[in-house]
């Protein structure tokens, strides 16, 4: 893989996941910010570059390649892994935030604003997935058949596919800006030496939950949005 100063970071993971590692360890946003190049987000980017390189020589591991997959796969997946995920996720991480801060709020108070921000993702988030549900990613598959049969596509509602897609990206900002508060307010998920075991699994949770975010929001941004919009103008 051919990366150099003007590499945009978003598209490097589309190429391989296995950068992200990388940009998670210099706390680079490679999904809500994905379309920053490496230049503009590194004060050494000869040294990330390095870093990357030497990530992506790697052998074994490699990571699926979703930047083949058609795009009505890549839909069901994201709403099969991801958005399942969330669902589960969001019952059983609520009633541990409820219950550590209850216990031990007293002691740390940046629980009761971690548990504040949750329940904000929680809601926020599920009415975002909806919306992909039942009106973007239906949109989507319409346009896959259509090229694949080479027939006409009724005009959806709202216009262009670039409507909702902007929709979207706006609330993975949101989300994006959400979970970086709580990563602070965590101290990167580090619990405190008088957290119990319900503290440090509640924990280990939120940083799990904000990994499998990355990568949904990767998959969209980076992947399924530019990908979906280049459909559009093709069967136009």
């Amino acid at each position: 893989m051919d990366i150099t100063q003007n590499s945009i970071v978003g598209e490097l993971v589309a190429q391989d996941y296995r950068t992200a590692s990388v940009f998670k360890s210099h706390k680079i946003d490679f999904c809500c910010n994905g379309n920053r190049s490496i230049q503009e987000v590194s004060e050494n980017p000869e040294e990330l570059i390095a870093e990357l390189e030497n990530v992506s020589r790697k052998t074994g591991n490699e990571t699926t390649d979703f930047q083949s997959w058609p795009l009505d796969l890549l839909t069901e997946y994201i709403e099969k892994k991801h958005h399942r995920y969330v669902e589960l996720k969001n019952l059983e991480i609520l009633p541990y935030l409820e219950k550590i801060n209850s216990v031990h709020g007293h002691r740390h108070p940046e629980l009761a604003e971690i548990q504040k921000l949750f329940r904000e993702t929680s809601g926020e988030i599920s009415m975002h997935m909806k919306k992909e549900e039942f009106l973007l990613f239906p949109y989507i598959r319409k346009m896959v058949k259509s090229k694949l049969e080479g027939a006409l596509i009724a005009k959806p509602p709202f216009g262009t596919v670039e409507n909702p897609i902007a929709m979207m990206m706006h609330d993975h900002d949101a989300e994006g800006e959400r979970f970086r508060k709580i990563a602070a307010l965590s101290n990167d998920y580090t619990p405190p030496s008088d957290a119990c075991n319900t503290y440090r699994v509640t924990f280990a949770l939120l940083q799990e939950y904000e990994d499998d975010l990355h990568q949904h929001i990767h998959l969209e941004n980076n992947i399924l949005f530019p990908k979906a919009l280049e459909l559009e103008k093709a069967i136009a």
